[in-house]
C-alpha cells in the first residue's frame, strides 16, 4: 500500500466518523434506544461538508505546499510516476473506496465539460443538476431516482475553482473541453447518492 493510498484512507475514514459522530451527537446522549431521524437532506449536507472539508485541506496543506517547496508533486498518472493524486482524483478514489464498504452512498464529480468522459451525467437528475448549480451554486440541486428495487436520494452541489492549481490543470490539459475558468468559476459538482429504500 502506497502513502498515498494509506493518506487517502486516513481521510476518507476520519471524514466518515466524524459525520457518524454529528449524527449521534445529542439524540444519542439521551436515549441510546431512541430512533434516530434525520432529514436526508440535511444527512447529504453532512457527509458533502466533510468531503468539502478534506479535499481543502488535501489540496491546500500537502498538494500544494510540498509542491510549493519543491518536495513532491501531484500529477494524472500518480501510481505510474509516485507522485501524489491531483485534488480531483483523491475525491474520486476516496468515493471509490466508500463504495467498496458496500453501504449503499456513493459520491463522484461530474462536469458540463469533463476531462474524462466517464465524469459526466450519469442520469437525467444530474444532467439538470449541471444546469442549476450554473445560476445557483449556493444550494444544491437534490430529488430522487430509482434504479432497479432501489430508491435513492441524489444532492448535487456546485464545485468551485478554489484554487489556482484547479484552474492551471483544467485550463491547460489537452483533454479538456473548456478552458478559460477563473477562480470560483462552478467546474462541475460533486453528486452524493444515498439509498433511502424501496
Amino acid at each position: 500500500m502506497t502513502s498515498s493510498t494509506t493518506l487517502l484512507r486516513v481521510a476518507t475514514l476520519t471524514g466518515f466518523a466524524l459525520v457518524g459522530t454529528m449524527a449521534l451527537g445529542p439524540t444519542h446522549a439521551r436515549s441510546q434506544n431512541a430512533p434516530i431521524t434525520l432529514p436526508i437532506e440535511t444527512v447529504a449536507n453532512y457527509i458533502h461538508a466533510v468531503i468539502e472539508a478534506d479535499r481543502d485541506v488535501y489540496t491546500r496543506h500537502v498538494v500544494e505546499r510540498l509542491q510549493t517547496k519543491g518536495v513532491v508533486v501531484a500529477s494524472e498518472n500518480w501510481e505510474q510516476k509516485n507522485t501524489l493524486p491531483l485534488p480531483a482524483q483523491f475525491l474520486m478514489e476516496s468515493g471509490r473506496y466508500i463504495a467498496k464498504k458496500g453501504l449503499g452512498i456513493q459520491y463522484r464529480l461530474i462536469s458540463l465539460w469533463p476531462i474524462n468522459k466517464r465524469n459526466g451525467a450519469a442520469n437525467e437528475l444530474e444532467k439538470s443538476g449541471l444546469g442549476t448549480i450554473l445560476t445557483q451554486p449556493d444550494r444544491p440541486h437534490t430529488g430522487f431516482m430509482k434504479v432497479g428495487e432501489t430508491r435513492y436520494f441524489q444532492a448535487v452541489y456546485a464545485d468551485l475553482a478554489s484554487t489556482q492549481a484547479c484552474l492551471g490543470c483544467h485550463n491547460a490539459h489537452p483533454d479538456s473541453p473548456k478552458r478559460d475558468f477563473k477562480l470560483n468559476d462552478v467546474m462541475g459538482a460533486i453528486v452524493i447518492t444515498i439509498p433511502v429504500g424501496p
